[in-house]
């Protein structure tokens, strides 16, 4: 699947750090056929970020929507992303937040881009925290915003920590330091 071939190969090198050439040779697709067939470098980009959320991010939804309290569903995003980050096939870490951080500014685009997405997840984080606290699970007291910007930093950590070689091991012991800090009765 030519899809799949780039987005390992974005997530691999970056956004930037990968050259039409490369998706030619990692997809095996001719340049007029992959211009043909996606578009311009970003609208590949683009396709390739949304089969990572379907396929990688997973980890992230079936975690906040499987859990049964609050506090299990931070938990278990957290460790269940520390496992996929540290896999042995693939790129580690992951691609949302490691592909385009820095870059030239002609490529604002797909920075912003990919800041709303990591925006969209911390949304996301903060709707299962909000109904933590109408379920009674999580204090009233509990600033919701706040729990999903720190949780959100945490696991984007975990992903540098990852792409640096850190390993399961290390990544959950951040983990076992990050749950220290969940609110109290």
């Amino acid at each position: 699947m030519a899809l799949l071939a780039a987005m390992r190969t974005f997530w691999a090198q970056g956004y930037e750090g990968t050259s039409v050439q490369d998706l030619v040779e990692a997809t095996g697709v001719n340049k007029p056929s992959l211009y043909s067939t996606f578009g311009c470098k970003e609208e590949i980009f683009r396709e390739a970020v949304a089969l990572y959320d379907r396929v990688e991010g997973r980890a992230t939804s079936l975690s906040l929507s499987q859990a049964s309290t609050s506090r299990e569903a931070v938990e278990t995003m957290l460790r269940s992303n520390a496992r996929a980050y540290t896999v042995d096939e693939g790129p580690r870490g992951c691609m949302i937040v490691l592909s385009s951080l820095l870059g030239a500014p002609e490529n604002e685009r797909v920075r912003a881009f990919l800041a709303a997405n990591r925006l969209d997840g911390e949304t996301m984080l903060r709707d299962r925290l909000a109904q933590g606290v109408a379920e009674g699970d999580l204090p009233s007291s509990a600033d919701v915003d706040q729990l999903a910007a720190f949780y959100t930093t945490v696991l984007e950590g975990l992903s540098v920590q990852a792409r640096d070689g850190a390993s399961a091991e290390k990544l959950n012991m951040v983990i076992d330091a990050a749950m220290l800090a969940w609110p109290g009765e």
